[in-house]
């Protein structure tokens, strides 16, 4: 990919709207249901993402563009519940914290890609690495939250259920 900051700005805008019309389309009660025990259900997935978008991503461009360290993150931290409730709340919330990095997004330039900042555990990350990272996440717990609302389908494919054994949660 010879474009990471337009590609990964183009993908990065899609996000909240998918979200959104997921939230809006598919049942609650699917959109909470873990795909097996200890994994995480779709709404899970969208809090995840809320969370990372107001603490990892949007900080670390900033940290980079303001020359300060970059915070570690731990996904396992015990954290104050945020006030927002319902699925829609939290995509509605993605939507306004993404729309904000978004725009600092928009301002960048190419050269702007290999400014970097102190990581305390990777030592020196460039906004190039930020960017990527950022975009595959996305892309990752979208995945896993279509992944767990297939779960509730997948039974009920008869004799068609081998053509989703790679996306079969197993207990």
């Amino acid at each position: 990919m010879t474009d990471v900051l337009d590609s990964a700005t183009r993908l990065l805008s899609t996000t909240a709207e998918r979200w959104q019309s997921l939230v809006e389309t598919a049942p609650g009660e699917l959109l909470q249901r873990p795909p097996a025990p200890g994994e995480w259900s779709a709404a899970d997935c969208l809090n995840h993402l809320l969370l990372t978008e107001r603490i990892v991503f949007g900080a670390r461009l900033r940290a980079i563009l303001e020359g300060r360290d970059l915070a570690t993150f731990d996904p396992g931290e015990s954290r104050d519940p945020d006030p927002e409730r319902t699925p829609r709340e939290v995509a509605m919330s993605l939507a306004a914290e993404r729309d904000e990095n978004l725009a600092v997004m928009r301002d960048l330039t190419p050269a702007d890609l290999e400014r970097s900042s102190r990581h305390p555990e990777y030592g020196m990350v460039a906004l190039r690495v930020v960017l990527n990272t950022w975009a595959a996440h996305d892309l990752q717990h979208t995945v896993q939250a279509e992944e767990a609302l297939m779960q509730a389908f997948i039974p009920g494919t008869g004799p068609f259920r081998f053509r989703f054994e790679d996306h079969e949660v197993r207990t």
